[in-house]
């Protein structure tokens, strides 16, 4: 065996074993940078559920003052009135306020359409149609 022969069994010998260890490396990099997002991630959604808890805490007490302020306003309301004329004028206000919003929130559900994405529906079909021709030449 020459010494050509022999460096060039060592050159191999030697890129393998940088192969091998680059291999190592990048596998364990690449466990390395799942664990962190995974962390990450963890901490993340920890966060997102006490800000939702938070949000759902807030809608609630909005909740609870807009019901003060009915109360208030049929109290104010009583001071000109009797009592359940006061409620009874509060509580027609606020029936016309839901029939209102009522009616506008159907007008926007028919006006949306049908929940089906009917565009990309209709690309699909076309481009089944050209597969299909193209198919049958």
């Amino acid at each position: 065996m020459s010494t050509t022969e022999r460096q060039a069994g060592a050159d191999s010998e030697h890129v393998g074993a940088l192969v091998s260890r680059a291999s190592q490396q990048i596998s364990e990099l690449v466990r390395e940078e799942m664990q962190l997002a995974r962390s990450e991630m963890t901490q993340k959604g920890k966060r997102y559920g006490k800000g939702g808890g938070l949000f759902g805490a807030a809608g609630l007490i909005g909740i609870l003052a807009a019901q003060a302020l009915v109360a208030t306003c049929i109290a104010a309301l009583a001071l000109a009135l009797p009592l359940w004329a006061a409620a009874l004028i509060v509580t027609g206000v606020l029936g016309a306020v839901a029939a209102v919003a009522a009616l506008a929130g159907k007008k926007q559900i028919a006006l949306a359409g049908a929940p089906a994405p009917e565009r990309t529906i209709d690309s699909v079909k076309a481009d089944l149609a050209e597969v299909k021709e193209k198919a049958h030449r």
